[in-house]
């Protein structure tokens, strides 16, 4: 029984517990910071999905929803020192209608765009890798006149996508650029000016700048203990684990009995080397490789012959002999203000060879 609650307690540390609280300079209220001076004739503020904030219905006429430049500013610092965020909205979308949830780009540049086609039933999200745009698409019918809470959270490479708190898409995909200019444009229900625009209402649309923040939309998401049917996969993962550990018992045991039947064995043990079997501790040298070599324990060893010092006479020169390792002291003559040692050959134009001798009658 020890064994089960050890394991139970080790898996349980190691889930993860979010807390819901979320530092409020890592959370921006989308709608509440918008500048809606513009868009008078576009927007009307309804009753939401709930009366806690506030929602707003986007017409299909001319409109300009954007954020004013102090809450651009805040946006783009945001997304230059994090590497993670997530986007939340409840929306009810006109059935059949595509358009853009909400939009951050400069120019024709999409950083983040969150787009839904009605047309052709899913969900896109926009943004640039590298200086390149990249899209990904998810198969989903947002566009059906129902309400829907979307939460989309990007860390580095990976993408979570919920749609009314179930956890519909998870994906790798490039690291989104991250580094937006204070020249981009923040717009809700839009692309930009009279560009995708969204038909239908909006309500709770937040960025968060942290870990997971999908939870602030669905709290019933951040699960510190385990369900019942948590509980059982635990319970069959703990079952599985403690089938291995007999299984590993029996061929540990087996181990032992053979490294003690082993240990008993006096087995001497040889090397090989250059096609010769070398006793242990036999030792050779090796004249093509100027090595000395042993057989320690199965395991060649060699190292190079160490030469003393040649030591020469004055009238002697320490050169390399064919077929030894270590200089040797040889006769020298000097010729034509040059030092050569016995049996060193000089070209010429007489082509002379130089030949110390010790006949006096002969020539140096």
């Amino acid at each position: 029984m020890d064994i089960y609650v050890a394991l139970l307690s080790v898996v349980l540390i190691a889930k993860p517990v979010i807390g819901f609280g979320i530092d409020p300079d890592y959370e921006i209220d989308i709608i509440n910071e918008l500048d809606f001076a513009n868009a008078i004739y576009g927007i009307t503020q309804v009753a939401g999905l709930h009366n806690n904030s506030k929602a707003f219905l986007f017409r299909d006429v001319g409109r300009a929803v954007h954020a004013p430049a102090h809450i651009t500013e805040k946006v783009v610092k945001l997304f230059r020192s994090k590497s993670e965020f997530t986007f939340l909205a409840s929306i009810q979308q006109k059935s059949s209608t595509s358009g853009v949830i909400f939009s951050i780009h400069e120019s024709e540049h999409s950083y983040f765009e969150l787009e839904s086609s009605g047309l052709r039933e899913e969900i896109r999200y926009h943004y640039r890798y590298k200086g390149k745009p990249r899209s990904e698409s998810f198969p989903y019918r947002l566009a059906d006149g129902q309400w829907h809470k979307i939460a989309l959270s990007i860390s580095a490479t990976h993408l979570l996508l919920h749609v009314d708190c179930n956890r519909i898409y998870e994906r790798v995909i490039d690291p989104p650029q991250m580094d937006l200019t204070l020249g981009s444009g923040v717009w809700l229900g839009q692309h930009s000016h009279k560009h995708g625009l969204f038909k239908g209402t909006i309500q709770d649309v937040k960025f968060i700048f942290a870990p997971n923040g999908y939870i602030t939309q669905c709290p019933n998401l951040n699960r510190s203990c385990p369900t019942c049917s948590d509980f059982l996969s635990l319970v069959q993962g703990i079952m599985d684990l403690q089938e291995l550990l007999a299984k590993m018992t029996l061929k540990l045991n087996y181990a032992e009995s053979r490294l003690t039947q082993l240990e008993s064995c006096l087995c001497e043990r040889t090397c090989s080397a250059n096609g010769v079997v070398y006793r242990d501790k036999e030792l050779w040298v090796e004249p093509e490789n100027c090595r000395n070599c042993s057989c320690m324990n199965g395991v060649v060893e060699c190292r190079r012959i160490f030469c003393p010092p040649a030591n020469c006479s004055e009238d002697s020169l320490s050169v390399h002999v064919e077929g030894t390792c270590c200089k040797k002291c040889r006769p020298k003559c000097t010729y034509m203000a040059q030092t050569l040692s016995e049996g060193q050959r000089l070209l010429t134009k007489r082509c002379t060879e130089c030949k110390v001798t010790t006949d006096p009658s002969l020539p140096d």
